[in-house]
């Protein structure tokens, strides 16, 4: 459905529903009971993983239709690319459902995705990682370099996988303690107000006009640590002989020297110290091992890799010996048929990340890649170019569409924004046709056209406050025609 004159385009929609969530289920038996398995164990999907997921529409949950239904309200067109993820993530689910000791020999099937640049590869990948709510990680395959020559090697992929890993269970291990890490610094709030030898009245008293939030702005002395770092950081890449590639000088100094952690007396708002001091507490009640050990498992059964631009280092034939081209592929291929990677919280294996690999192919062709590489990504899929009906269902469908956001951004000045649909039809064809005789971007031409188009507006928003645009077909072409004419002169360029 595209805009009319009567149907004017609302950017207030969706805008307030910003209203977060909390989850009030923890208690003190829940910390003092806490395990591993009450965590999102991979392998126990039960009632108490929506509890910790603090959602209950849980990725791991949803259909693969779900899972594609959730891409669309972002993401147009592009079906079996969004069909090929959302499978991919669903056998993650039935895989932690197959009992032993079949389940290990479940592999995931790595996917390919072919497709011209702005077509919707990396933004798949982007709303993948917010909707899949496990160890992901994306990365560019042009930033790595064969094992042996300075620079990254393919192994800090899994390193940093594992990092990611790390902090989103340290965040599940935060919910569960949130509650009593709350009370905790509340109670040393209360003393810092009133002095721990007020009595029971009193506190009672102040007790219920703190959370009644009337001290939010009074300033109190606290005591909180102090981590002291006896080095600055210092990352040495790729030691020789070394298993753990980038150290971190600095770490093993800090560890060597302890942890060095003061006391320090800071003055602070109520406000500012409830945030400090819940974060010191909730430190204190979660166990940094079980953090680890949970961290591992699940990077390495629900971990998923996006490999971008993959097709950068194809070993063309007339292109040899760069350090990161057949080089880097060779050093994948051991991560992707599954191996072991060293890293500084433990080992973990490979054999069951799901990695997702992604090209334009414009110089290159997926042939070009190593024959073993190829047969390790056995999902091929080819994203299509973008229409004119493509780029105008991408101007007005998805939920944070371009005109939705320059009419919001237009809207913090009191100027309103009204575009026709001949007018997104105008925008639309413009773009198709400088994609088309210059050099095809796919979705990302918008962003240039847009921005021309806006350009006048956002530069005298504030003297015009309370002033109604209406973005015809006439106001598009007469903004835009300066960019027929440099097609033109392009055409005498050599």
């Amino acid at each position: 459905m595209f805009l009319t004159p009567d149907n004017k385009f609302n950017f207030n929609d969706g805008l307030d529903d910003t209203a977060p969530t909390t989850n009030d289920t923890s208690t003190q038996e829940v910390i003092q009971d806490l395990s591993i398995q009450d965590l999102s164990n991979v392998n126990n999907t039960t009632a108490q993983e929506d509890e910790i997921n603090f959602n209950d529409n849980s990725p791991q949950e949803l259909t693969p239709q779900q899972i594609t239904q959730e891409l669309d309200r972002f993401i147009i067109g592009q079906a079996d690319a969004k069909r090929a993820v959302a499978i991919a993530l669903r056998n993650r689910w039935r895989r932690n459902r197959v009992p032993e000791p079949l389940r290990e020999d479940i592999i995931p099937k790595n996917i390919l995705m072919i497709g011209h640049t702005g077509v919707g590869k990396t933004e798949i990948a982007r709303r993948l990682a917010k909707l899949a709510k496990a160890p992901f990680i994306k990365v560019e395959a042009t930033k790595f370099t064969e094992i042996g020559y300075v620079g990254r090697d393919v192994d800090s992929i899994i390193r940093d996988l594992v990092d990611v890993a790390i902090n989103l269970v340290k965040e599940r291990f935060r919910k569960i303690v949130e509650k009593k890490a709350k009370d905790l610094s509340e109670g040393i709030i209360l003393d810092a107000l009133i002095g721990a030898d007020a009595s029971q009245e009193t506190k009672t008293i102040f007790q219920e006009k703190l959370k009644n939030g009337e001290f939010e702005n009074s300033e109190i002395s606290i005591s909180i640590k102090e981590s002291k770092s006896p080095v600055p950081p210092i990352d040495v890449p790729n030691i020789p002989g070394g298993q753990v590639g980038v150290m971190n000088i600095s770490e093993i100094v800090h560890k060597m020297l302890g942890n060095n952690k003061q006391l320090k007396t800071v003055k602070v708002t109520v406000k500012e110290a409830r945030e400090l001091l819940i974060n010191e507490e909730s430190e204190k009640l979660i166990d940094e091992d079980k953090i680890v050990k949970e961290a591992l498992q699940l990077a390495s059964n629900d971990g998923i890799v996006f490999l971008d631009e993959i097709d950068k280092i194809a070993a063309r034939t007339e292109i040899r010996g760069e350090v990161n081209r057949e080089g880097v592929q060779r050093d994948l291929l051991p991560l992707l048929e599954g191996t072991s990677v060293t890293t500084k919280y433990g080992t973990i294996t490979t054999d069951h990340i799901l990695f997702i690999a992604s090209g334009a192919f414009h110089l290159a062709k997926p042939s070009d890649l190593l024959p073993e590489l190829q047969g390790r990504l056995p999902i091929r899929v080819e994203l299509k170019p973008l229409s004119k009906d493509d780029l105008i269902r991408i101007l007005t469908e998805p939920e944070s569409s371009l005109l939705k956001q320059y009419c919001a951004l237009m809207k913090t000045e009191n100027i309103t924004i009204d575009f026709t649909d001949e007018g997104v039809s105008t925008i639309a064809d413009i773009a198709s046709t400088v994609n088309r005789e210059v050099e095809n971007i796919g979705a990302r031409r918008l962003h240039t056209i847009l921005e021309k188009l806006m350009e006048d507006i956002s530069y005298t928003a504030t003297e015009n406050s309370g002033k109604t645009y209406v973005i015809d077909s006439e106001y598009v072409k007469k903004k835009l025609e300066n960019i027929s004419k440099q097609l033109d002169l392009s055409k005498f360029i050599l």
